[in-house]
């Protein structure tokens, strides 16, 4: 866990940086670099996810300590800091180091500065669903791969597929309602709400279990070639009573083979 295997030399200031305010800040005991670097699809528009573990009870101060070097050190353009609420043991900001981060004829460079308490569930990762990190201060030694308790994980996809069968028939009642009566952003809420996004969740039980219930996100390496486009296909183009039929006669085929397990 001390190799990269993406090319992150677009943060070598910050990833220097970092391992700098770990020696010297004895409150911060491990930071590593997760997200797309350490799981695949990292590109010049990826940000750099980084993960700070404090002494217990001393991470929002860390944190503090983080922000303010940082916007000390480098050209911070734009800070956007994650409600208080967000977190029960610590907080969370995005760094843009690029004064448009919008724009993409450029490479991004924005910073996802998240510190918590070090307890286990930070410090413990599951390689199947969050990647091996790039460890950048650990003296201690104390990030461990462990995959998360697979029977938890099991119980959670079991009831995701009967609450997907539960639910279906309401669901396309939900859609086709607001289709014919022409409340078309309320159609295409439900749509994605009650058709797509409870679609993915069955393909990922099929394909990724690991990875269930990670959404819309990350499906081109999810999932089997091809998946993501057509689950493009049916959030885009004319007819959208036609793409929610194919929604539903999809969630269909799924409900029942992940039902006959």
């Amino acid at each position: 866990m001390t190799d990269p295997r993406t090319d992150l030399s677009r943060y070598d200031d910050w990833l220097t940086w970092l391992r700098e305010q770990g020696e010297t800040d004895r409150s911060v005991r491990v930071v590593f670099i997760g997200g797309a670097a350490v799981t695949g699809g990292y590109d010049d528009h990826s940000n750099l996810d980084v993960e700070g573990l404090a002494t217990p009870g001393e991470a929002v101060g860390a944190y503090r300590r983080l922000l303010e070097a940082a916007l000390r050190d480098f050209e911070v353009h734009q800070v956007w800091e994650l409600p208080e609420s967000t977190w029960p043991d610590g907080r969370q900001a995005f760094l843009n180091l690029t004064a448009d981060a919008g724009d993409m004829s450029r490479p991004t460079r924005i910073i996802d500065l998240h510190v918590s308490d070090l307890a286990d569930e930070h410090r413990l990762v599951d390689d199947r669903r969050h990647g091996t990190p790039y460890v950048v201060h650990d003296p201690e030694g104390l990030v461990e791969l462990r995959h998360d308790d697979e029977a938890e994980m099991e119980r959670a996809r079991v009831a995701a597929v009967e609450q997907a069968a539960a639910r279906r028939p309401t669901a396309q009642w939900l859609v086709n309602r607001a289709i014919a009566r022409g409340d078309v952003v309320e159609a295409h809420a439900f749509h994605v709400g009650y058709g797509v996004n409870p679609l993915v969740r069955l393909l990922r039980i099929q394909h990724s279990p690991a990875r269930h219930d990670f959404g819309l996100r990350y499906l081109r390496t999810d999932l089997p070639d091809g998946y993501a486009e057509r689950v493009a296909a049916l959030l885009e183009g004319e007819g959208l009573q036609a793409r929610a039929d194919a929604t539903f006669a999809w969630q269909d085929e799924l409900i029942a083979e992940l039902s006959s397990r």
